[in-house]
């Protein structure tokens, strides 16, 4: 049986984040084998979009019809390798579904992170940009899919978790295979957050540089941003990810224990108290609950 366009994507958003892991844990071989199998079914999904298009049929048959009697046109002139290979990067990066877009963007920066700075890490490292407002509903669409399915995906795009009440975080996206303790948010977290951004984007940079592939000046900027906002991170014009990872660490380290001990008391809870839905997209809020039992908010 021929498979979908729908199972063809996933099975590109599975591989895109095997070789992921592979080419993080430096296994060149297992990197080698995903790398044959992505384009084996990129090359199926071609096809099936292609067979797709076909079956629509007649509009586009006719058109070709009538074009067959115009004169031939002058031969278009050929472009140059870099237009086409930019071309055939919008054309792969067309098919990344955005759950797949917000997950790579979450999984770099290792800890919640608001559409904006998400769309942000995605343009600096992944070169196509992420529109924010298309995440408006990204959120909705994974609970509705989990609750009809469980865990039938790898990974749903969901909520952070408030520490007091464990009602969804506003504003803030994380990754259902994360640990609780991770997707929670307590009075010290946020800054610990921003602290653990601020590493994951400065190693992402290391890395493509130690590759051999320059960072973009996106990515800088990026870094920068965090730097200026960590003591003892950027203090000249050199700005050196190893000095923004050891500034971080220092500064993090003054947050952990209190943060840590914040956050587990709070996922014990969640996880006494909280379905697997709930535990995924938060509790609904208090004047809701009331609202749903026919009480008053006031």
């Amino acid at each position: 049986m021929t498979a979908s366009l729908e199972d063809l994507e996933e099975r590109l958003s599975r591989l895109r984040a095997r070789l992921r892991e592979a080419r993080r844990a430096r296994d060149s071989v297992a990197a080698s084998r995903i790398r044959g199998e992505l384009r084996q079914v990129e090359a199926a999904w071609e096809r099936a979009l292609d067979a797709e298009e076909a079956a629509e049929g007649a509009p586009g048959e006719e058109r070709a019809a009538r074009g067959a009697a115009l004169p031939a046109a002058a031969p278009a002139p050929v472009a140059p390798p870099a237009w086409r290979t930019q071309q055939e990067k919008r054309s792969v990066q067309g098919a990344v579904p955005i759950r797949e877009q917000v997950h790579q963007s979450l999984t770099l920066l290792g800890a919640p992170a608001s559409p904006k700075l998400i769309s942000s890490v995605y343009e600096a490292f992944f070169t196509e940009p992420l529109v924010a407002t298309r995440l408006a509903s990204l959120r909705r669409d994974e609970e509705r899919s989990f609750s009809a399915q469980g865990y039938a995906r790898p990974y749903y795009i969901c909520a952070a978790l408030n520490h007091d009440r464990l009602t969804p975080a506003r504003g803030l996206l994380a990754v259902s295979v994360w640990p609780l303790e991770q997707r929670i948010i307590a009075p010290l977290s946020q800054r610990a957050d921003f602290l653990t951004h601020a590493v994951g984007t400065a190693e992402q940079i290391r890395r493509l540089s130690a590759a051999g592939h320059p960072p973009s000046d996106a990515a800088w900027q990026l870094l920068r941003r965090f730097a200026l906002n960590i003591p003892g991170a950027y203090d000249t014009d050199d700005l050196d990810p190893e000095r923004v990872i050891s500034a971080a660490h220092t500064e993090a380290a003054v947050h952990q224990e209190s943060d840590d001990a914040q956050r587990r008391a709070a996922a014990d809870r969640a996880r006494d108290r909280l379905t697997d839905v709930q535990q995924l997209f938060g509790a609904a809020p208090l004047h809701n609950a009331l609202r749903d039992a026919g009480g008053t908010t006031r």
